[in-house]
């Protein structure tokens, strides 16, 4: 099972100083600009997403289809092909992707210690 690119999705009070905090440590622009309350930022492999009133809690997040500078795969499982393999396996979901579609979707999932993690695919 290939889950696609990493990266942890912080909520934060204020997008502009966690942001600046961030590129202090050396991170830079990946996507968004903070203006619609999210930025993504880069340093490295490592991917951060800044994300102010849209997130209650920190997350895990993974999104097939694309890899750590989110350029697209040319192939990649399908996000509806992961989720019908986490069923069978018994997994529950907080959210599921219809699976009778195509294109972007997602689902999420809450790990036995609260956390919850988004499989997110954008394509």
């Amino acid at each position: 099972m290939q889950l696609g690119a990493f990266s942890i999705s912080l909520t934060v009070k204020d997008i502009q100083k966690s942001k600046a905090f961030y590129e202090g440590l050396g991170f830079s622009d990946l996507g968004g600009s903070g203006e619609d309350g999210w930025v993504i930022l880069k340093n490295g492999d490592t991917v951060i997403g800044l994300f102010q009133g849209m997130f209650e809690k920190n997350m895990l997040t993974f999104n097939p289809g694309w890899n750590q500078s989110a350029e697209n795969l040319d192939g990649f499982q399908d996000i509806r092909e992961i989720q019908k393999d986490l069923k069978a396996k018994g997994y529950r979901f907080e959210s599921e992707a219809d699976e009778t579609t195509t294109g972007p979707a997602s689902f999420m999932l809450i790990d036995p210690d609260g956390n919850p993690v988004l499989v997110d695919q954008h394509r």
